[in-house]
């Protein structure tokens, strides 16, 4: 990360509204409680530990599980779950988290948002009293890497269309299918699999139901997948099901619908805008460095007036995505957060993280696509999470349906 060095008074109340958090020239988050705070923090000192050896995983494709279940020892990965068993964050702590982490690496904000977010979400809110108990705290703490897997080769926006299989068998279920893009899908851990019940006489035929399988089950074989240009320091799988066979227990008892993938869904769909955040401030905090400390023509690239008006566009646009992120955390906090206002976040957000590394990149010139200065970096990742969680186009029938009170999907 740029040691970006802040103009001194810049303070209120003693929160240093230019420190390396990033740049918050509204304070938007001069006067979060303490405890938020003191989340925020660790996640600083885990970036810090952790930044050097993730960039040249980054780098050469490889994925340092130990680095990034480090953050489960921490208490990071609650991702503002209710549960006894857990330790909660508030939204804003979440958030603030995410924006953090996402703003020093990339993949380990995925990482968050998969083991976190969407698995262990899933379990919280979903799993018998069994399977929390003996596989909750340890994929809270990163003991045990897990996934969530819905997408599917040939389902992404339309994931409601999944074809993975589950059939009885005796007092069993059998698995059938494929996923794709599973964070942790291949890491050796557990993986939530999304499936529609294929049993004529069940209950369940038809519904989409999520399953709890081991990954040394046989017949489940999760290849990581070669080739990202984007966050390149996480594993995404593709997994195929070939007669995954799972006691009856293996089944989440709370999930009887796809709206209870929606719900997890939903609930990750903040983190995204926040993540998009710490992105942002990566990129914009090196552009401001850089334009301060490169020299061009016998003077700071800082004193050209096209520069100024990039730097001032580009804290535009990085305010309204604070005070979005802020807002939403209020609201989520009291309980009234609609789903589609986490939409119009994370549609705002990774739009507009999009153009801050756009021009971030451009002022930096030929030494932007070195990834040495971090802009390139999180340029590219800012891709993935511009489409993960739902891309923008779907985003925006989400809450075009809202407003309209008509679906444009069918």
């Amino acid at each position: 990360m740029t040691d970006f060095q802040p103009r001194p008074g810049q303070s209120v109340e003693g929160y240093d509204v230019t420190a390396r958090r990033g740049t918050d020239y509204y304070a938007v988050f001069a006067d979060i409680p303490a405890a938020d705070r003191e989340a925020w923090e660790r996640a600083e000192a885990y970036i810090d530990e952790v930044g050097t050896r993730m960039l040249d995983a980054w780098n050469t494709a490889e994925y340092p599980l130990d680095i990034a279940m480090r953050a489960g020892e921490l208490d990071l990965f609650n991702d503002g779950i209710v549960h006894p068993s857990l330790t909660r964050l508030s939204p804003l702590a979440a958030g603030l988290v995410n924006m953090e982490i996402s703003r020093g690496d990339g993949s380990l904000g995925t990482v968050l948002a998969v083991q976190g977010g969407l698995a262990l979400r899933t379990l919280a809110l979903f799993g018998s009293d069994a399977q929390q108990e003996r596989w909750l705290v340890p994929v809270a703490r990163g003991e045990v890497p897990a996934s969530f897997a819905l997408t599917e080769p040939d389902h992404g926006s339309d994931s409601v269309s999944l074809e993975t299989a589950a059939r009885r068998a005796g007092d069993d279920w059998v698995l059938d299918g494929a996923k794709k893009w599973i964070g942790n899908g291949a890491s050796g851990g557990i993986t939530f699999v999304w499936a529609r019940v294929d049993s004529p006489g069940d209950e369940f035929h038809g519904a989409v139901r999520c399953f709890l399988v081991e990954q040394q089950t046989p017949g489940y074989v999760g290849t990581v997948i070669q080739g990202k240009a984007s966050l390149r320091g996480i594993h995404q799988a593709h997994i195929v099901l070939d007669g995954v066979r799972v006691p009856s227990d293996a089944v989440l008892p709370g999930t009887k619908s796809f709206k209870d993938a929606s719900t997890v869904l939903y609930s990750t769909r903040s983190g995204v805008a926040w993540s998009a955040l710490g992105h942002a401030t990566a990129c914009y905090e090196a552009a401001l460095a850089y334009s301060q400390q490169r020299i061009q023509f016998g003077k700071p690239l800082a004193k050209f007036q096209m520069v100024q008006e990039r730097l001032a566009n580009m804290l535009e646009e990085l305010t309204a995505m604070q005070l979005y992120c802020r807002w939403m955390a209020d609201i989520e906090e009291r309980g009234e957060l609609r789903p589609t206002q986490a939409s119009l976040a994370k549609y705002h957000n990774t739009r507009a993280a999009r153009r801050i590394a756009s021009t971030a990149r451009d002022m930096l010139g030929g030494n932007g696509i070195l990834l040495e200065n971090g802009v390139m970096q999180h340029m590219a990742d800012i891709e993935a999470i511009h489409t993960y969680e739902g891309t923008e186009s779907v985003q925006a029938l989400l809450i075009g349906r809202d407003i309209t009170g008509m679906s444009a999907f069918a």
